[in-house]
């Protein structure tokens, strides 16, 4: 039996050959190889029969290791052969992580380069290779000469990126949420780490949105103050370009700064090299895992995603990636060579889900309105992590979905005008841009809702943050963990507490981690601005504030706001509900003939049509009404 056993797992020239040969023939050779073992030894099998279980059952385990270990090697093989490895940057580090400012002037690569040597010297401090938020305040605080605000709006802005569980999300919320004071807030964030080389990659993409002096000389760009002509400037700040999603950018400033990402990942005494000696040096496997933060790719024709570090260990990748198995290192020269050549446009990104994603019609045509509405999705192709919808020139329309599509993705709602648009359905993140006269409800939101370049606008959303750029007389009411973000070219904006519910909400809220408390809606924070706080901001007075009724029927348990009303915004809806009944009761008591009521309900019924044309409301009315008899037809 021992020289069976050694016949059938240490025969080395046959499983040489076994590897070369394709699948056809070397699983017959196997067999007849087996077989002829067995043959051979026929002898020795009988005469071990007095324990014939244990034989067998150890004989018979050792053939099938070895058929499914040659079998998996060939399987591997054929697919490296067959499959070429295409590796892509990934889109949602630069839509929810790049902020849509121009980086601190320390962020430069200069700078930088010191901060991945310091934080390695001071690895027993809490900054490497986990960097922990009191040495990052430290760093970006003490050295970088950040504003506090700002330097906890980019850790946590990474740290809302680290992928966790509804319920981890959850706990998080609550332990917020019991906190009774800035002191224990703080402790609480002390504990919050985060991977300190992926954060260095980070922090380089925020150079995403540096404005260019050249760009700026020939009128691309500008971040110039606007002074707000509601008319005059509206097609003027269409011109900027939102680069957080544009994914041939991504792609193209990986490409031209793949030297520095590469370089920060580099020990800090390979830092003090010259040029040279850098691009010779070697790479660690956690350098190279860090880089998982930006890339991924694909052997089997984006069947599957996987992570670079997993592409690039592979072993008939490791000529390309330049891995050594007997150093576990990687060159930096051949990593470099592999993925400048490698690299190509996300299969799932904005541009593949404009060309050939799914086009959804989720628009109920309306005479007179023009049909260049445009809503794509790649839902149909992509993994669950990689969901796109982009919506695009809705004019005078009303889009209501909650639909699988949604579920998880990313959504960018473009150049929408005068319309309703109600996604009640958990989002991963959403985009609004360049849209005006329109109303947005939107389903709880996982990371973040960015408002830019937007006119006369209103948001309702549970979120875990907002942000607004370049934005005018907008009002947002919301129920979010962190408090709103003001950054440049705002002004007369509108915050207000969170004021609609749907059947599902809860169910929604629960899916993307998302509690009712804590709620900063109100404690709203200016970054990069001059202008003070009572031209960019107010808070929506009680008295102006009314519930906002989601006019669609849906089956699920949420019957109430999630989290109720601030006392004195419940306080001025209870006064409201009292008006109305008072008048009712007024109109009831009154004793007028039935002549006198029909003259009377003939009037009310003039105020309130003029009153919806005045608003544009009797457009939306006629919408829904037309959704509506849809639904009835479709059920029918």
């Amino acid at each position: 039996m021992t020289i069976l056993l050694q016949d059938l797992t240490e025969n080395g020239n046959f499983y040489k050959r076994a590897k070369m040969m394709p699948l056809h023939i070397g699983l017959p050779n196997l067999i007849i190889h087996v077989t002829k073992c067995l043959a051979h030894h026929s002898l020795t099998l009988w005469q071990a029969a007095l324990s014939p279980l244990l034989l067998f059952y150890s004989f018979f385990q050792t053939v099938w290791n070895c058929i499914t270990t040659v079998l998996c090697r060939w399987m591997l093989h054929a697919e490296m052969e067959s499959s070429d490895v295409n590796l892509w940057v990934k889109s949602e580090p630069f839509i929810v992580g790049a902020l849509p400012i121009p980086p601190p002037s320390k962020f430069s690569m200069y700078y930088l380069r010191k901060i991945a040597a310091y934080v390695r010297t001071r690895a027993d401090d809490g900054c490497y290779p986990k960097l922990f938020w009191p040495m990052w305040r430290h760093i970006a605080c003490g050295k970088l000469q950040l504003a506090e605000d700002l330097a906890w709006l980019y850790f946590e802005t990474f740290d809302s990126l680290v992928e966790r569980t509804a319920q981890e999300r959850l706990e998080w919320a609550e332990a917020m949420s019991i906190c009774t004071s800035n002191d224990e807030m703080e402790k609480l964030k002390n504990k919050i780490s985060i991977d300190t080389l992926q954060f260095l990659l980070f922090l380089y993409i925020q150079q995403l949105n540096k404005v260019s002096l050249r760009t700026s000389l020939i009128g691309e760009e500008w971040p110039s103050p606007r002074a707000r002509s509601p008319s005059s400037d509206l097609d003027r700040k269409y011109n900027s370009q939102n680069k957080n999603w544009d994914d041939q950018t991504h792609l193209a400033f990986v490409q031209n700064h793949l030297l520095d990402l590469l370089e920060l990942l580099l020990d800090p005494e390979q830092l003090t090299a010259s040029s040279h000696t850098i691009h010779n040096s070697p790479l660690s496997p956690e350098a190279v895992k860090s880089l998982d933060f930006l890339i991924e790719g694909t052997v089997d024709k984006n069947r599957s995603v996987h992570s670079l570090y997993s592409l690039a260990i592979w072993q008939p990748m490791w000529a390309k990636s330049g891995y050594s198995k007997l150093s576990n290192m990687f060159s930096f020269s051949v990593l470099h060579s592999w993925l400048k050549n490698t690299l190509s446009l996300n299969p799932f990104g904005t541009s593949a889900c404009l060309k050939f994603g799914r086009k959804l019609a989720w628009v109920q045509q309306v005479e007179g309105t023009p049909k260049r509405v445009k809503i794509a999705c790649n839902t149909d192709k992509a993994p669950e992590t990689h969901k796109l919808v982009i919506m695009t020139q809705v004019c005078k329309q009303i889009v209501a979905k909650s639909s699988d599509e949604l579920v998880g993705a990313h959504v960018k709602i473009h150049r929408c005008s005068d319309s309703s648009i109600y996604l009640l359905s958990p989002l991963r993140s959403v985009t609004v841009d360049k849209c005006r006269n329109s109303t947005f409800v939107l389903g709880p939101v996982q990371t973040s809702v960015h408002i830019h370049n937007s006119d006369n606008v209103k948001v309702i959303v549970v979120c875990h943050r907002l942000t607004v750029s370049s934005s005018t007389v907008c009002t947002f009411h919301t129920l979010t963990h962190t408090r709103p973000v003001i950054l440049t070219g705002n002004e007369s904006l509108t915050f207000a507490p969170f004021n609609t519910h749907y059947a599902t909400l809860e169910d929604h809220m629960a899916w993307t981690g998302l509690a009712t408390v804590p709620n900063y809606w109100n404690h709203p924070v200016s970054l990069g601005v001059e202008n003070s706080a009572e031209e960019l901001f107010h808070l929506l007075a009680p008295g102006e504030f009314h519930i906002f009724i989601v006019p669609f029927e849906m089956k699920g348990d949420t019957t109430e706001i999630p989290g109720g009303l601030p006392l004195p915004y419940e306080k001025a809806v209870c006064h409201q509900k009292q008006k109305l009944e008072m008048w009712q009761k007024m109109v009831k008591e009154t004793g007028l003939a039935k002549e006198q009521k029909y003259y009377f309900q003939k009037l009310v019924e003039k105020e309130f049509h003029q009153w919806l044309i005045e608003t544009g409301h009797r457009h939306e009315l006629h919408n829904l009404i037309l959704i509506a008899a849809s639904s009835k037809e479709t059920a029918g």
